[in-house]
């Protein structure tokens, strides 16, 4: 059987946030992944630049984009959902922050859902029952879930403040629910863009670029990752895992 991936990506989310946020889970999937607390973000460390430098395996400098505003690449590099969708495999992307729309070009995107965050108070919820019925019954070959609400927090509390910590106690109850339905069917990632220190980010503090990631699945060692990892890795560890070619002018490296 050919491998699916989801990926989960929880905004804001710092390495001590959730070793703080008292969630049951974090122990445990960490024992069952390869993982680390010390990944590295890119700088800008803002959303929009992080997510394009995930998914176009890129630093900002080289695709461009270096503030939460779009602009067409000069140079263009194609990304994660392109790659994957010209290869013949479905794609899933479902999502509460509306830039967020252009990480995946026209075309690629065989199933999407937006849900605007500033219209309800716990838009992850909706976002991963979506996401939980779409995998259920179309079973994409990759999936991207993007969890606002740990941000939006961060912004209007402050980082590390305790509404901060449950909102991300909440992303680890939605990541435990996912991997209790899809952990035979899925290889699953998680991840951050960024951190945070009091209520903004996006500089080079280490609060701001340090940030974690664990990969779960019979793909990857159950044990910590020493090496550095970057958010530009993982676009290429997902075509590997999907058995499919990075892209040329990708810059970063699979774990794989």
């Amino acid at each position: 059987m050919k491998n699916k991936v989801l990926l989960i990506s929880i905004d804001g989310m710092r390495p001590d946030g959730l070793l703080n946020c008292n969630n049951h889970f974090v122990q445990e999937f960490q024992q069952k992944c390869s993982y680390t607390y010390n990944g590295n973000s890119v700088q800008p460390s803002i959303t929009l630049p992080c997510h394009f430098s995930m998914t176009h395996s890129v630093s900002p400098q080289r695709h461009g984009i270096v503030s939460n505003t779009y602009t067409p690449q000069v140079r263009p590099i194609k990304g994660l959902f392109e790659v994957i969708h010209e290869n013949n495999l479905k794609t899933a992307f479902f999502y509460g922050w509306e830039p967020l729309r252009d990480i995946a070009s026209p075309g690629s995107l065989d199933f999407g859902c937006y849900i605007n965050y500033q219209n309800c108070d716990c838009v992850d919820d909706l976002l991963a029952n979506n996401c939980i019925d779409l995998l259920t019954k179309e079973k994409p070959d990759f999936a991207f879930l993007y969890l606002v609400d740990t941000d939006v927090a961060g912004h209007q509390y402050g980082w590390m403040s305790k509404e901060y910590l449950l909102k991300i106690n909440n992303a680890f109850n939605i990541v435990e629910q996912l991997y209790n339905i899809f952990k035979n069917e899925y290889h699953i990632i998680i991840m951050s863009d960024h951190g945070g220190h009091d209520r903004t980010h996006g500089t080079m503090l280490k609060e701001d670029m340090t940030i974690p990631f664990f990969f779960y699945g019979n793909m990857f060692n159950c044990q910590e990752i020493t090496n550095d990892i970057s958010l530009i890795d993982i676009a290429p560890t997902i075509v590997k895992l999907l058995s499919i070619n990075m892209d040329k002018d990708w810059e970063g490296k699979s774990i794989i």
